[in-house]
């Protein structure tokens, strides 16, 4: 059976959902999830809808979906340990580093990979499935025979998106919202700068990265068939009617094994929309039409008010029981109720008396017993055995029918038996007391010059693609290493032309292989390189150097979200590079939207985004004919490298992006050499600001 995930951004959208027929919701404990301007969960909240879900047969699964650091860990730890005890089924997670930690802190609770991991290939679920996870949910950029593709090979269960919003880039991937505003969309936090206004001239004059939200309402079955587990619907933050609208909807056509009817399609659309709904991803037909805005219209309050009803206005009784009942002369009347799962409450009544007039039926003892209104419970069965000639108050029924009910909700509402274990972030490894080596990362060919290799990079990267195209590029000077950028985006359907490409580089004598999503890991170990970590793995905590340590890597970098002071106090149990130049990376998008614009490639000439303020932001082409949105300015630190030096960088790396070789030389010298020059307009990044 497809389960239907609903979102619960609070106590009233739980009991929506819920009464609407949610097979399982997630929401938010304490402050550690990806929408923490939820309402979210108190203790007493959380146990409450725990208690409350498990009577009415729904899971309930934790978001601890965000990035940590090393100092939030503990907290998030007895979140899980307290989550778990009191019987969530599952938590979702993006961070290696929570992870880890729960399997001390939770080890019996059962972990998801949330989207925000941006797994999106058959690889990266099967490194997800090694890492312990028992379900990981795709990005929602798959189209369908990707998704069906890896439904057929998986190892795990398979969850996806099937209604609301779409982020414009790949979820785990945006740095737009931190790197302009502070809040930081990997922290829960996110300002939704695609909804806004930019442009491609001097004037912000359009949307072109507002997405219009997702609906697979008329795929259902085929999802089904593929083997997709569940289904997910989005919506934490928004309100419980919403929720009660859109649940009810795919509830429903789950249940008759339909796609809903135009008049439920027209009650989506006036719950919430922006310009209508997309299938775009899914059906692998991208374009302009996939993108709207949201448009001021009239609150519907005749469905909202309908939609109150539905968990406002009484119980949907959606567990079945069968009951039993045994009357016999001289002895208390027998009542038991059984639920699905084997569960069994008895109770006794009084003894019951010879008839005067009109004995007690079996028919008669199963009409009370049914009489379940009031409860999450309905009757599927009774089983009554009435010796004839015997009478007993129909009130003693009802009465004994209650009592059973209520301990069998009881019992439902027990958590189950697990183990709580205590976290420890185990030993600290000292800081590096030498100043950092440096490396550089490059876009094209060439920008790889004889006067950049003379200034001696420790390695130089180079994206596969340019590296294969040009193997001269191998060939680089003693003490210097090239090593080669594997994409952040790769399909499976892009697989092997990948794997062709490793293996011819890897012929050249290039070792090292930079690393920015989990399912690269087996392209890149199985063409027998190092492995080592790119900024997309979002490394923000110590536990999640000792998460990549156990997969085999010799370094990582080192998230730009977090501040200079985080680096210097996070345990190094491998060697940590830093990013301290270059235009840092805000989106990766599988729309691309240059072609959006003209309706033709156009990734040969420089094309840049206007926002309302007048930055342009650089667009430049990624592997697969995806897109990459880049800063306005340049992170700058040549000036500020004693705050840097000294906090146990192996490395720092300078990121070349848009600059020709002649302003590469000149940036490297400044860093290198101490050579007095500053870009034209440049930022300090996130290492001197918090970010929420």
């Amino acid at each position: 059976m497809l389960e239907l995930l609903a979102p619960a951004g609070s106590p009233e959208a739980m009991a929506a959902a819920v009464q609407n027929g949610a097979d399982a919701i997630y929401l938010g404990y304490g402050s550690f999830n990806a929408r923490r301007n939820a309402k979210n969960f108190s203790r007493e909240d959380f146990a409450a809808a725990v208690s409350y879900c498990r009577q009415r047969g729904v899971k309930v699964y934790l978001t601890l979906n965000t990035l940590l650091t090393d100092r939030e860990l503990p907290a998030a730890a007895q979140y899980a340990a307290e989550a778990s005890a009191l019987g969530a089924d599952a938590v979702l997670v993006q961070d290696l580093g929570v992870l880890r930690m729960l399997r001390q802190a939770a080890p019996d609770l059962p972990i998801h990979a949330s989207t925000q991991m941006t797994i999106h290939s058959l690889d990266g679920v099967k490194q997800c499935a090694d890492l312990g996870m028992t379900r990981v949910v795709l990005s929602r950029e798959l189209s369908r025979d990707q998704i069906a593709h890896i439904c057929a090979h998986s190892p795990i269960e398979i969850e996806v998106f099937a209604h609301g919003a779409l982020c414009m880039c790949y979820s785990g991937q945006c740095f737009f919202s931190s790197v302009l505003g502070g809040r930081s969309g990997n922290r829960g936090l996110c300002a939704q700068p695609c909804r806004l206004k930019y442009g491609w001239g001097d004037k912000a004059d359009a949307y072109p990265l507002s997405l219009k939200d997702l609906s697979l309402a008329g795929h259902l079955r085929e999802l089904r068939k593929m083997g997709v587990a569940c289904i997910k619907l989005e919506g934490r933050m928004k309100r419980p009617e919403y929720v009660a609208v859109v649940t009810g909807i795919f509830a429903r056509a789950l249940r008759e094994d339909r796609a809903p009817t135009e008049e439920e399609l027209r009650q989506l659309s006036e719950a919430f929309s922006r310009q209508g709904f997309t299938d775009g991803y899914y059906m692998n037909l991208k374009g302009p039409q996939m993108f709207g805005v949201r448009e001021e219209t009239p609150e519907p309050r005749a469905l909202f008010a309908q939609a109150r009803s539905t968990y406002l206005s009484g119980e949907a009784p959606r567990v079945p029981v069968t009951f039993y009942a045994m009357i016999r002369p001289g002895e208390p009347i027998q009542v038991g109720v059984e639920d699905p799962e084997g569960r069994v409450s008895t109770a006794q009544g009084p003894v019951p008396e010879a008839a005067r007039t009109r004995p007690l039926t079996a028919e008669a003892v199963e009409t009370q017993l049914s009489r379940t209104g009031g409860t999450p419970y309905c009757c599927a069965k009774a089983r009554v055995l009435a010796e004839p000639g015997l009478s007993a108050p129909l009130a003693a029924l009802n009465a004994l029918r209650r009592e059973v009910l209520q301990e069998l909700s009881r019992q439902r509402a027990l958590p189950p038996e697990r183990r709580t274990g205590s976290y420890s972030p185990g030993a600290r490894y000292e800081n590096r007391r030498e100043p950092p080596l440096w490396t550089l990362s490059l876009r094209r060919a060439g920008q790889l010059t004889h006067d950049l290799l003379a200034l001696g990079p420790t390695l130089v990267w180079m994206p596969l693609d340019e590296l294969a195209a040009h193997p001269d590029c191998a060939q680089v000077p003693a003490g210097t290493r090239m090593g080669v950028i594997l994409p952040r985006i790769l399909w499976d359907r892009e697989r092997e032309e990948a794997a062709e490409k490793l293996r011819a580089v890897r012929a050249l004598g290039v070792e090292d292989a930079l690393i920015g999503n989990l399912g690269a890991v087996a392209l890149a170990r199985e063409a027998g390189f190092t492995l080592r970590g790119d900024f997309g793995l979002e490394i923000f905590n110590a536990q999640a150097l000792k998460e990549l340590k156990r997969l085999g890597f010799r370094s990582a970098t080192a998230s730009f979200e977090l501040k200079l002071a985080q680096i210097r106090d996070m345990s190094k149990i491998i060697d940590v590079e830093m990013i301290t130049y270059g235009r840092l990376p805000l989106m990766i998008t599988e729309s691309c939207i240059i072609k959006n614009r003209t309706g033709r490639c156009n990734c040969q000439n420089i094309n840049t985004l206007t926002d309302r303020k007048g930055m342009q932001f650089p667009v430049l082409p990624a592997p697969g004919c995806r897109n990459e949105i880049f800063n306005a300015q340049k992170l700058f630190l040549a000036d500020k490298d004693a705050g840097y030096q000294r906090i146990g960088l192996w490395a720092q790396r300078l990121m070349f992006t848009t600059e020709n070789p002649r302003e590469c030389v000149q940036a490297a010298q400044c860093y290198v050499k101490g050579d007095r020059w500053t870009p034209h307009e440049y930022t300090r990044g996130l290492y001197y600001r918090d970010v929420e």
